[in-house]
């Protein structure tokens, strides 16, 4: 009897061979790198069985290297299919193309071998495998390996190999240095970092980078080949299972992927001897497609963006500054490539340093974020692999597809056009004013536990179509079976994984859950998923929106006002008549008594839904408002240059355990494309504004010190070029004016263009347009900032004291 072991896969690959189509699985174990090879498996499509006579005419030529089966499965249409099996991919796709040619309709075809065979075994991340292990060279091999799924093991993130790659380059791609980190105990066993620069050129009479209190180790090396050759005999050594990196794969995979290629190597950085290969994307812009056999290569900026971090610059100088508190050693940060080039000719130990630093950063960034953990464990809950971006329907198609199966059903093709949208969430017309005592009640998850509350599910449509009397009834003619479905049930066990995940304080794992839960709807919303289903999608947005609007009528009827409401939140004014003694009596008094209402209202509300679910459909609520927050300040703002309210955009004051906080919301504070002037300015006037302390003198005073130049180093914008600057033709908006300007300036004094191919740049407008600070000549041109940023802030606000900008300075503005 074979021995069963533990591991998690890293990567997995199908290919053609000896006449059969081969599946391989790598994975990080117990027993170090593994290769398994489960036994031949045929490649299926599925086609209905009143085309089968077409089907097999069509396929005549390919006798006798596919067979066919009639299953008892049917299609979302309700025809019964056949499955056809072939043994190459080569003839898989010929079929699929003859098939096409005479119209044939056929299902699942678009479904990887490699991941079918995972989701059809329920196999995710942790693996339980048998087999015969062989030992080869530098990992272990399992031929005819057998696959379970497993549960994820104990600090999964301590086992694995992990290391931190960075590339110093010209700005014409020429390698000059590859930095490698690392703080896994796999590499560190003595509690020492891994530290490591190979570096093109010859070590220095006096090589300070060899001083023990320096810890940097550099491997001096002649040139760019050796370079790429020193990597390659690093990773065959060391054998990580994961790199991490910022931009790593777009940016130093895909050079060194070009370096190779003009050196006419071959980079073994696979496992067993593979090849690294890249594949560009369909443009410039797209990221290209990274193929490393047994091992992962994991971006830090996508990962952040899937963990649904969001920063104003995804800059690893700003990413560390935001999250670490501290960034690179360099005076320039956004133009560092004339140092670069400098140090590698006449200071390399000191570009050494720098090449370290970033892998250093990176590093701690993932580990402060707990990145890893949170990617292990998206993996193990939806079987995407550690380096996939986003890739939600993947997700869905990955947990959904097998029991789809076992309930007896064939998965629908992707639409290719006519995808109806679907209605949005509810938001609320809002009350503008400026108010006291505003609480917040949110429903927990609402998209969720619509779905478990009412069995909104693919398989429970097809049903309960079928079998109306008893349904469930949804929106746009939506039909829910009461018993037969499998999302409910699966977002029922996610919950409870959730809960007990913020009962252990794992937030990694509470948020991979919470991502994966609220992505369900966005996914059946989606004309990109091939369970797209208007019915299935309005069912969610118009019962939610019939909940909030019921919601708020029964707050309504409890004597308070509702002023705004937004997708699951609902914002209530507590009337002075609530409070035992009006507004009188201290902050916390006042506190204390609104977390009482809120607390009530809510329980009140719950009770609600749950009488009336039972009244009118029989079922469960799963429905759950909570208290949020105590607003003892709100403002709600109009739309700007008009009466109506405004709608994602709002403010207010919260007293915290910490004192006292305030939180803006779609206003100018939180925006990337506002001065730090106006961020400043808006602080403060909130600030006075909610605690009634006078705001004339304050506003003359930022409007004259702007005047007098005190506040220009506050007075930069700072937004990126989102495509090639020689594509901006109709529309050239002012930061693309200071690009041009700015490159134009460089080119004069032989300097590298820095705007050309997308880029971040700081800019100010001046008396001339706009112009990048790096070469600004002009002067500030003061009345735009004044018109354009502080005015706009303070209108936004000041009338609802009795005020405006203009009544403010008019009579001053003379002076100045």
């Amino acid at each position: 009897m074979s021995a069963t072991y533990l591991g998690f896969l890293l990567s997995r690959h199908s290919r053609d061979r000896n006449g059969y189509n081969e599946l391989s699985y790598w994975l990080a174990s117990e027993m170090g790198a593994v290769k398994l090879i489960p036994a031949t498996q045929p490649l299926v499509m599925f086609i209905p069985q009143d085309q089968l006579t077409t089907a097999l005419a069509c396929l005549s030529e390919l006798n006798p290297r596919f067979t066919y089966k009639d299953l008892k499965m049917r299609s979302f249409d309700l025809e019964f299919m056949s499955a056809f099996y072939f043994r190459t991919s080569h003839d898989f796709h010929r079929a699929q193309e003859l098939l096409r040619r005479k119209l044939v309709t056929v299902l699942e075809a678009d479904i990887r071998p490699a991941e079918r065979y995972l989701m059809e075994r329920f196999v995710k991340g942790a693996v339980e495998f048998t087999g015969t292990p062989v030992q080869r060279k530098g990992y272990v091999e399992l031929q005819q390996a057998q696959l379970k799924p497993a549960a994820l093991p104990d600090n999964l993130v301590d086992k694995i190999k992990q290391i931190s790659l960075d590339i110093e380059c010209s700005e014409h791609g020429e390698l000059y240095a590859i930095g490698l980190y690392s703080f896994s105990p796999a590499y560190c066993p003595d509690g020492q970092p891994f530290k490591r620069v190979y570096m093109i050129g010859e070590a220095p009479e006096k090589d300070v980078a060899q001083d023990p209190e320096s810890e940097l180790l550099i491997h001096w090396v002649a040139d760019e080949k050796s370079l790429l050759l020193a990597l390659q005999a690093f990773v065959i050594s060391y054998d990580p299972d994961i790199f991490i990196g910022w931009n790593v794969i777009n940016f130093d995979f895909r050079l060194l992927a070009q370096r190779a290629t003009f050196h006419n190597l071959k980079l073994a950085l696979g496992r067993g001897g593979q090849n690294l290969h890249w594949r560009d994307g369909r443009t410039p812009q797209q990221q290209g497609f990274l193929t490393l056999h047994g091992r992962v290569v994991v971006d830090g900026i996508d990962s952040l963006k899937t963990a649904t971090y969001n920063f104003p610059s995804f800059s690893l100088e700003n990413v560390a500054q935001e999250i670490l508190g501290v960034g690179k050693d360099t005076d320039d940060v956004d133009n560092r490539m004339e140092q670069i080039n400098h140090d590698f000719h006449f200071n390399k130990v000191k570009l050494a340093k720098y090449n370290l630093q970033d892998c250093v950063l990176v590093w701690d960034i993932f580990v402060k974020t707990r990145l890893l953990d949170f990617l292990l464990l998206r993996s193990q809950l939806t079987g995407l692999e550690l380096d996939r971006n986003g890739g939600s329907v993947m997700a869905f198609t990955n947990v959904y597809l097998p029991k789809l199966h076992r309930a007896g059903y064939i998965a629908p093709n992707l639409r290719e056009s006519g995808v109806m949208a679907s209605p949005g969430g509810y938001v609320m017309d809002s009350f503008p004013g400026l108010y006291d005592h505003v609480i917040v009640l949110d429903f927990k998850s609402l998209y969720p536990s619509i779905i478990r509350t009412f069995k909104i599910d693919p398989v429970g449509l097809l049903e309960g179509v079928q079998n109306p009397t008893e349904a469930i009834p949804g929106f746009r003619g939506g039909l829910f079976d009461r018993n037969k479905h499998y999302l409910p049930d699966i977002i029922t066990e996610l919950w409870a994984q959730r809960d007990q995940a913020k009962r252990d304080n794992d937030a990694a794992r509470s948020q991979a859950i919470k991502i994966l839960m609220n992505s369900f709807y966005g996914v059946l919303g989606s004309g990109g998923c091939r369970f797209y289903d208007t019915r299935l999608a309005s069912s969610i947005t118009m019962r939610g929106q019939e909940i909030m609007q019921t919601t708020a009528k029964w707050i309504e009827e409890q004597g308070y006002k509702v002023i705004y409401g937004d997708t699951d939140s609902t914002f209530v004014l507590l009337d002075a008549a609530k409070f035992t003694d009006g507004y009188s009596g201290s902050s916390a008094d006042r506190g204390l008594q609104a977390d009482r209402m809120g607390a009530e209202l809510s329980a009140y509300i719950n009770q609600q839904w749950q009488q009336l679910l039972r009244e009118d459909y029989d079922i469960d609520c799963f429905l759950d408002i909570e208290y949020e927050v105590h607003y003892h300040k709100f403002l709600m703002p109009t739309i700007r240059g008009l009466d109506k309210g405004s709608k994602k955009r709002y403010a207010g004051l919260v007293h915290t355990k910490d004192g006292e906080k305030l939180i803006f919301k779609g206003l100018e504070t939180v925006r990337t494309d506002w001065t730090d002037l106006a961020k400043m300015f808006q602080m403060e006037l909130y600030h006075r504004v909610f605690h009634n302390i006078a705001v004339e003198d304050y506003v003359l005073e930022i409007v004259e010190k702007t005047l007098a130049g005190e506040f220009n180093d506050k007075l930069v914008y700072r937004k990126r070029l989102r495509q090639e600057l020689a594509l901006y033709v109709k529309n050239v908006p002012p930061h693309v004016k200071a690009a041009r300007a700015a490159d134009e300036k460089n080119r004069q004094l032989g300097q590298p263009l820095r705007y050309q191919h997308k880029a971040w740049i700081s800019y100010v407008l001046t008396l001339n347009g706009p112009e990048a600070v790096e070469h600004q000549h002009s002067v500030l041109d003061f009345e735009h900032y004044i018109e354009k940023q502080i005015k706009p802030i303070a209108d936004g606000i000041l009338p609802f004291i009795g005020l405006s900008f203009d009544l403010i300075t008019d009579q001053q503005m003379g002076l100045f």
